[in-house]
């Protein structure tokens, strides 16, 4: 099926400013309450939220198979598990009656008042139920340089590294959307020189960690695998994620297991969902592998996005301060990657289900992707505008993200992802 909502000509009769992440383009997906107090599923050109579930009322999506209810929920679960050829079906139906040519909704004003609403006149939700979530590591320069902070820089990464996307479980009950503030969380760190207890209190070392996260559909039931070539018509598309963590009480807990509570009391996402489909233009080739991955892993077409990243942090009397920019195509191992191997062995993904690439640390020191890099664990602080400096992230800073594809046609935006932190209870 041809994707004609990516038709990089097509102009809207909304107005869209030039540099803006939501062209009629993109037509992401998300979850907001309307000015009416309705919780609906939407999309989004411009500065202007459109209500899915009015638009499906009134006759909008008439000839595509969908249920009445299927845009008048609190999650795009649903929606996302009846697969790419609905996606695509309502993607390019949007793109139509948003045409600049098309009066069917322009030149209707009792339609237009139930269907659109300004961006300042809805509150957005967390977009997706989410059911389980899992964090990779798939940034190489990331990897390397945790194993040179915290061991040595002659250590190497572990062979298995080479072999496959390395992950762990994460907690999907502490996923929020942006906007959401973050309470600095308490836990154990590591006991003084010379003794053996080990101290206790809000973390001193409190840091993001720049991600980006795709959403998958209900792919496979237990014991079946998902084959490579296959795994992108499982995937609905990415989000931004902010997967905070707790430096001091991270490196403590990880012996021997991983990951704990330093990493599971807050993860924050963006709320549009960008589909896999509108990235199409971006695709990139895939990263160039120091060893051939074993043949479930092998991908044969571009797998890898040229999305551009960026951190800032606002102190909250003050501008802010861009800290990093990155790209996702520094990943070594890619999304369907991740997502065959993640099944390889019959787990059962869902839809709604949520992955995060790890963090994204590229080949230069301003394109790391967390202050633990940044300011290589304290010992180069970084200078904000307000001239104040940062080693981790202080109570009541405000940390933006922000994410998005350029070419000479077309711009297509994640938004920003935000959360301000607030001190320990």
């Amino acid at each position: 099926m041809i994707i004609t909502a990516n038709n990089p000509n097509r102009k809207s009769w909304l107005k869209v400013n030039e540099d803006s992440d939501f062209p009629i383009q993109n037509i992401p997906f998300g979850v907001f309450i309307t000015r009416d107090d309705i919780i609906t599923i939407g999309s989004r050109i411009g500065d202007f939220a459109i209500d899915l579930g009015a638009f499906h009322q009134l006759g909008y999506f008439k000839g595509i198979l969908l249920t009445e209810d299927i845009f008048l929920q609190d999650n795009l679960n649903d929606f996302i598990a009846d697969g790419r050829k609905t996606w695509r079906l309502v993607r390019n139906r949007i793109a139509e009656i948003f045409d600049v040519t098309n009066g069917s909704l322009r030149d209707n004003p009792n339609h237009k008042d139930k269907i659109i609403f300004r961006m300042d006149e809805v509150e957005m939700l967390l977009p997706v139920a989410v059911g389980d979530f899992t964090d990779f590591s798939t940034s190489k320069k990331h990897a390397t340089n945790l194993v040179s902070l915290f061991n040595s820089p002659e250590d190497t990464l572990s062979p298995n590294w080479y072999q496959m996307p390395v992950g762990y479980h994460g907690r999907s009950s502490s996923i929020v959307p942006s906007g959401t503030k973050i309470r600095r969380p308490y836990g154990q760190t590591k006991p003084n020189e010379g003794s053996t207890t080990p101290n206790f209190g809000p973390t001193k070392l409190l840091d993001f960690e720049l991600e980006m996260a795709f959403i998958t559909t209900d792919a496979n039931v237990l014991g079946d695998r998902i084959p490579i070539e296959e795994t992108e018509e499982n995937i609905f598309g990415l989000v931004q994620l902010n997967d905070w963590s707790a430096k001091d009480i991270q490196s403590w807990e990880k012996v021997p297991l991983g990951p704990f509570i330093g990493k599971n009391f807050a993860s924050t996402i963006s709320p549009w969902i960008v589909t896999l489909d509108a990235l199409e233009p971006f695709r990139v080739e895939n990263p160039n592998e120091l060893e051939k991955p074993l043949s479930y892993l092998e991908q044969e077409k571009k797998g890898s996005y040229d999305i551009n990243l960026q951190v800032a942090i606002k102190p909250e009397k003050g501008e802010e301060t861009v800290v990093a920019n990155s790209n996702l195509k520094y990943m070594y191992w890619t999304m369907a990657q991740q997502l065959a191997h993640h099944t390889v062995n019959g787990c059962p993904v869902e839809s709604g289900d949520l992955m995060g690439s790890g963090t994204i640390s590229g080949p230069t020191k301003d394109s790391w992707g967390s202050m633990l890099e940044l300011t290589w664990n304290g010992e180069n602080p970084i200078k904000l505008k307000d001239g104040t400096e940062r080693k981790f992230i202080n109570d009541k800073d405000t940390v933006i993200m922000r994410a998005h594809c350029k070419n000479d046609k077309v711009r297509i935006g994640f938004g920003e992802c935000i959360g301000k932190i607030l001190p320990a209870k």
